[in-house]
């Protein structure tokens, strides 16, 4: 199966080996026809602490971590 890839940017990374992604999508509203945008926070293990607050990163889904993190981030 393939694996989810999103891209967001990096809101907390206070937590050891963990940092908070925000992940922006924007759609049209079915009804009133004007670009909606929603965000939702996904926790991501970030190994080696390298990312810092405001960083445009990618995450990709993967085997549970912890009980909150389902995502890794992929290093570029």
């Amino acid at each position: 199966m393939p694996k989810r890839i999103l891209q967001g940017t990096v809101t907390s990374d206070k937590n050891a080996q963990t940092v908070t992604v925000s992940v922006e999508r924007r759609f049209t509203h079915p009804v009133l026809k004007k670009t909606i945008r929603k965000s939702k926070k996904y926790r991501a293990h970030d190994a080696n602490d390298q990312f810092k607050v405001g960083d445009v990163v990618r995450i990709r889904e993967c085997a549970p971590i912890s009980k909150t993190k389902r995502w890794e981030v992929i290093a570029e």
